[in-house]
């Protein structure tokens, strides 16, 4: 990541034909039936990488601790994240019901853009006083 200490999201928009899952080769990734979610199947993973080059958000990212593909699974439909934002007060993250017709892949976004915008937003732009 471009800024050491700045966590940055990594968001699976859910796209409708779920380029990630088309591209493992040994069929570890599926879809909740339910909740919509990526699920990784972790024994079946070899780690290869064609999931995260096939997202156009770049989103699943290999686990440190066994280098398997990590990808959000809405923690079955109840997001913790989502818990917690509300609980600090800050409600920037919300369950929202979207129509299907929604091309969802428009907001997939790569976590280096992310995190350059959320850089802005914390520290202002180079020579810009924050407040």
């Amino acid at each position: 990541m471009p800024f050491p200490g700045l966590e940055v999201p990594h968001l699976c928009a859910q796209c409708s034909d779920y380029p990630c899952i088309a591209s493992c080769p040994v069929q570890a990734l599926s879809t909740d039936p339910v909740t919509k979610a990526v699920i990784v199947d972790r024994e079946k993973c070899t780690s290869c990488g064609a999931c995260i080059r096939a997202c156009p958000g770049n989103v699943p990212i290999m686990h440190p601790g066994d280098n398997k593909a990590t990808i959000c699974n809405l923690c079955d439909g109840d997001p913790e994240c989502v818990k917690v934002c509300a609980e600090a007060g800050y409600n920037a993250l919300m369950i929202v019901d979207e129509p299907p017709s929604i091309n969802r892949r428009l907001f997939s976004r790569h976590p280096v853009e992310v995190a350059k915008e959320l850089a802005v937003y914390f520290f202002g732009e180079k020579g810009e006083e924050v407040i």
